[in-house]
């Protein structure tokens, strides 16, 4: 295949730069600095190629690069992109070589060390976007934690170690559980078909969990991805990350590595485990709406300003975790489009503080004031940036904050409770980022000088301009043409709802109810039998199409199950018992239906009042 070479070349090119980066001398500061950001660029340059082999209208996975990779756990080295992953890697390479250039000045000790855990961390986060392979897919997950410790730890505030050990802790907490449901699905796919794999796509089309075990997988995916978007309650890691870690560090972090949250939800979480992902779908939406909304109050509250922008980001993710498991196309979109949006509004401003910083040492928001006439071109740049993040129309932000809501506002009831509820106040959410951004820049940017060291701030270098100029030409281009961005999404987005809607109706536990977890639903059809088997009325009986009558003699029914499962097509699924069928006892020959899942709801909800 003429597209192979693309994904394992972006993959290598920044692990080799890093290797020749820590090969040059360390007194050689500044050819480190050029090899980390030539390398960058030329990755993010060699990914564009991806554009042009992509079909944008075809939603499977393309440029696919499949080697064996571990014999004895047959796990493979397996690669490949949708319309899902498609922008958030050409987001990752994009904001690679922009985040070492904002760090010429900033970081002045340990630079080349610096480089190379830039690269190394930009290998982790591609290869964790592209790993179709679910242990391939940890491994990059891990990666990323090393070199995001160190830029922390090392080149970090005061409190950088606290910060450091803190966002460590949090992330592993969750990815070891993660893992132990890997290899429970490992487990189960291999003694289920005999044949044991990590890969992905075959455990999304042949392992089907009862729904309890999905219940819990979907927990164990679940905390670990909710930890990374940060979801409210799971945010107290991030403040403190976001305020200690280098300008750099804030950027990637912000801009890429909270994606991986959202991402994990709707790449494996929610399409292994769909009725898992039903159950506690409500929980996670009123989290999302909570968060969305704490988060604006909080960052209102801040005197630092970067703490500001880091509870902003609490508050903006809690709009694509909504949008998610609002499970509408439209919402779906558009939490995909909020997180391209996201990473070029937060990862600007960040930029912004950085440049401030530089020059004042200060991040608190008293000691600014009036620095439009200082800085003209900085004030202009960074007033874009939070109008972008603000959600003005015409400008980015918009654009995946109206598709969230308005995919939320539209969505069933058995998805997420009360969702036009939750769409009106996640609504109030953009008005209160309207004004905790619009009260930073009022107060950093007009009124009077009241602090001599501003009178002598220069306006921005040539080198930061450059930083800044693809940042605010991407907020304008998706503000005003998201056309390309939403259509090579449309066919991904589309299958994965068609495989989390199939993968439902194939799990063979019944007992789910949505919102409900299984042993509720259990405990409720041991209590009452019939709310789960509602007796069905004549007419429904009659009018449904008629079934074999089940042979009187148990051999009979037996010999038939058997011939009947050696004519059909072997599917590995999780040996639960077989949906209930209701049976009308009126006069003539008994007749099997299937309960429609709407009539077993009701009925489970019934019995739980």
């Amino acid at each position: 295949m003429a597209s192979a070479w693309v994904l394992p070349t972006i993959l290598g090119l920044p692990l080799i730069g890093a290797i020749l980066v820590m090969l040059i001398p360390r007194s050689e500061a500044g050819l480190a600095r050029g090899f980390g950001f030539g390398f960058s660029l030329a990755t993010f340059c060699i990914s564009l190629a991806i554009l042009g082999y992509f079909d944008s209208e075809y939603g499977r996975f393309q440029l696919v690069v499949d080697k064996e990779w571990i014999p004895g756990l047959n796990a493979h080295f397996k690669v490949g992109v949708d319309g899902i992953s498609l922008w958030l890697v050409i987001l990752t390479t994009f904001t690679t070589p922009i985040a070492i250039l904002s760090a010429y000045r900033a970081v002045d000790k340990h630079v080349r060390e610096f480089i190379a855990a830039m690269l190394i961390l930009e290998v982790g986060m591609l290869g964790a976007f592209v790993a179709l392979d679910m242990f391939l897919f940890y491994i990059f997950w891990e990666v990323m934690l090393i070199p995001m410790y160190f830029l922390i730890g090392i080149w970090g505030g005061k409190r950088r170690i606290y910060a450091s050990i803190k966002f460590v802790i949090y992330t592993m907490a969750g990815s070891l559980l993660m893992l132990v449901a890997i290899f429970y699905m490992y487990a189960k796919h291999g003694a289920i078909t005999g044949e044991y794999t990590t890969d992905f796509v075959a455990l999304q089309k042949n392992l089907v969990l009862s729904s309890e075990a999905q219940f819990w997988c979907f927990a164990a995916f679940g905390l670990a991805f909710a930890i990374k978007v940060p979801l409210f309650p799971l945010h107290t890691w991030l403040p403190d990350a976001h305020v200690e870690a280098p300008t750099a560090g804030s950027v990637i972090l912000a801009g890429l590595l909270l994606k991986f949250g959202i991402y994990g939800f709707i790449r494996f979480a929610m399409p292994m485990f769909p009725a898992g992902s039903q159950a506690w779908a409500p929980l996670l939406a009123i989290l999302a709406v909570v968060g969305i909304i704490y988060g604006a109050y909080v960052a209102f509250a801040q005197p630092d300003v970067k703490k500001l922008v880091a509870y902003s980001s609490v508050s903006h993710l809690g709009f694509c975790v909504l949008g998610v498991f609002a499970m509408t196309a439209m919402g779906i979109e558009g939490s995909i489009y909020a997180m391209l949006s996201h990473g070029l509004t937060t990862g600007g401003l960040f930029l912004a503080i950085g440049v401030l910083y530089e020059r004042r040492h200060t991040r608190r928001l008293a000691e600014f004031g009036g620095l439009w006439k200082q800085m003209p071109v900085f004030a202009g740049i960074f007033l874009i940036i939070t109008l972008g993040s603000a959600g003005l129309p015409g400008l980015s932000g918009f654009i995946g904050e109206f598709l969230t809501i308005f995919g939320t506002f539209v969505a069933s009831d058995a998805s997420i409770p009360v969702p036009r509820l939750l769409a009106a106040l996640a609504a109030t959410g953009v008005i209160f980022g309207a004004v905790y951004l619009l009260y930073m820049f009022q107060k950093m940017m007009f009124g009077p000088i009241t602090h001599e060291a501003n009178r002598t701030l220069k306006d921005l270098s040539g080198r930061e301009i450059a930083v800044f100029l693809p940042i605010v030409a991407m907020v304008f281009f998706m503000g005003i043409y998201p056309r390309p961005f939403l259509k090579s999404m449309e066919p991904a987005v589309e299958r994965f709802m068609t495989t989390y809607h199939t993968k439902l109706a194939q799990t063979r536990d019944q007992t789910y109810v949505p919102g409900v977890s299984p042993k509720q639903a259990r405990a409720a059809e041991s209590s009452n039998p019939g709310a789960l088997v509602p007796r069905l009325q004549p007419a429904v009986a009659a009018s449904a199409p008629a079934a074999v009558a089940p042979p009187a003699d148990a051999q009979a029914a037996a010999l038939q199950a058997v011939a009947k499962r050696a004519t059909a097509p072997p599917v590995a699924v999780d040996q639960a018992p077989a949906p209930p069928v209701a049976v009308d006892q009126t006069a003539g020959p008994p007749v099997a239906t299937k309960i429609d899942p709407q009539t077993r709801v009701a009925g489970v909800k019934g019995a739980l009042r």
